[in-house]
């Protein structure tokens, strides 16, 4: 694969200069024609061998282009602050908004690469680091990003070559870092998995290209050239994304039963019973938050349901039981601009709490499969393929120790407008109804099929989805409480 990689390609001074100028006005313009669409964000991707360019090239490319819309970002060791979420926290922080470029060095590849190279994990977890990338970048691009990735590449005669020449100069041998050297000695697997890499991962919608690095002025026009042509294409296509679905098309059910219908609404708790079984909820819930266990973990609870179904009310049950300190809600509504910008699980993947933290989302990231699709805010090809994007985030939170509970708290019609009606009588609960809740009874029936649809594709053994038959408010406030409880305890008992 590096091959065409290591036949010393180069050009002269005298044909650069003669080319440099044109490039760069193109790249210019380019960018501008980004920034004025608005269309959708630029992540390159700079990974290869340490003394190959990379960080003149991205340098260089700052100075033909506006810097200022330019956000490059470099992952080095951890921190505290990334080690206490899962791994991709890091990256989906960093994502250039629609219009912007990001260049990230150190990214999910040279963790990969790194970890393996040097023996901290075994060839299965490369394979599933690889399976993961495939899955983020994809979702990525259907998300409208554009993905550049490329690979600078010496080969170990040059890069020896390379270290020798700068070690004795005075001027330049601070340019060696450690990293050079440490990569010097392991060249021969660092590029044997480098290959493999790039071969389970270069696809038509984010491939791969391999740059000689040995001539700066031939990697600088090669990477230019490429940056520059797969810029234009884009901004000429208005219907670039891909827009056919990933999943197969949903069936309606043959005898018209869905899943709403088979729960017991009659399910209730007398006062009395109401009392004693919040006490020793609450009290369960307290101590498990407290216990020294859950510092190898974080808890999310999503709060999905009709409206009028009592989420707020079981959430204020659940927080009542904790130190305001341990706990944060986000409530979720319509995006903003800001959020408008960026790939829909963005604004969820920057709340995800560290470990020995809570965050509960009151609406969540099921929205796309929801009221985006009852609704018509996305099309059918993207809420189709959002269930096994989903499901993939949902992996990744629990593979990093997350506690996953979601909730579906389901009312029946006639209690629906026996609440709102309520809410438009008592004064201080007047601005809970809007006409949008009377809009949305409308398509009561389209909304009972979207979570029947919704629980069949995301509902798996590492995040279930509990229904809660919340006719009853204080059945359904303790069934929330024992549900999350018993989450806890059953992380605790595989530690």
């Amino acid at each position: 694969m590096f091959e065409t990689a290591e036949i010393g390609r180069s050009i002269d001074k005298a044909t650069f200069e003669a080319e440099e100028p044109a490039l760069r006005e193109a790249l210019l313009e380019a960018q501008y024609e980004l920034k004025q669409q608005a269309r959708f964000p630029v992540i390159v991707l700079i990974n290869g061998i340490e003394g190959a360019g990379k960080g003149e090239t991205v340098k260089l490319l700052n100075e033909w282009m506006d810097p200022r819309l330019i956000q490059v970002s470099t992952f080095d060791i951890q921190t505290d602050e990334e080690l206490a979420r899962p791994p991709a926290w890091r990256y989906w922080r960093q994502l250039p908004p629609k219009g912007r470029m990001g260049v990230f060095f150190g990214n999910w590849y040279s963790q990969m690469l790194q970890g393996r190279v040097h023996g901290k994990f075994k060839d299965a977890v490369l394979d599933q680091a690889i399976d993961g990338a495939e899955r983020l970048e994809r979702m990525l691009c259907d998300e409208g990003a554009l993905i550049f990735k490329f690979w600078f590449h010496l080969s170990k005669k040059h890069m020896k070559a390379r270290l020798e020449a700068l070690k004795d100069d005075p001027l330049h041998s601070w340019r060696i870092s450690p990293l050079d050297w440490q990569q010097s000695k392991t060249y021969d697997k660092f590029v044997r998995y480098g290959e493999r890499v790039l071969r389970r991962t270069s696809r038509d919608y984010a491939p791969w290209y391999v740059v000689e690095g040995v001539d700066h002025y031939y990697r600088s026009l090669t990477v230019g050239r490429i940056l520059l042509e797969g810029l234009q294409a884009a901004l000429a296509n208005p219907q670039r994304t891909r827009l056919q679905p990933h999943a197969a098309p949903l069936v309606s059910s043959l005898d018209n039963r869905g899943l709403l219908a088979s729960l017991d609404m009659t399910q209730a708790l007398s006062k009395d019973e109401y009392k004693e079984q919040l006490t020793t909820e609450q009290a369960r819930l307290s101590g498990l938050m407290r216990d020294k266990r859950m510092r190898k973990h974080a808890l999310i609870a999503a709060f999905e349901g009709n409206d009028a179904a009592g989420k707020g009310g079981a959430i204020r049950r659940v927080t009542g039981a904790l130190d305001p300190r341990q706990y944060r809600i986000v409530p979720v509504a319509a995006p903003t601009e800001e959020e408008r910008a960026q790939p829909y699980l963005w604004r969820f993947w920057r709340h995800i709490p560290a470990r020995g933290k809570f965050t509960i989302f009151d609406r969540s990231w099921y929205g796309r499969v929801l009221v985006e699709r009852v609704e018509g805010f996305c099309s059918q090809a993207d809420w189709l393929r959002a269930y096994g994007e989903i499901n993939d985030f949902e992996e990744e939170l629990t593979n990093a120790g997350v506690i996953l509970v979601k909730f579906w708290l389901a009312i029946d019609q006639q209690t629906q407008l026996k609440r709102f009606k309520e809410r438009e009588q008592i004064p201080f609960k007047r601005f809970k109804i809007t006409e949008e809740d009377w809009r949305n009874r409308e398509k009561w029936d389209d909304y009972v099929d979207a979570v029947g649809d919704m629980v069949d594709r995301t509902s798996t053994e590492i995040a279930p989805w509990t229904l809660i038959e919340a006719n009853d408010k204080r059945f359904a406030r303790v069934k929330v409480l024992r549900t999350i409880n018993e989450a806890i305890e059953a992380a605790f008992a595989k530690d």
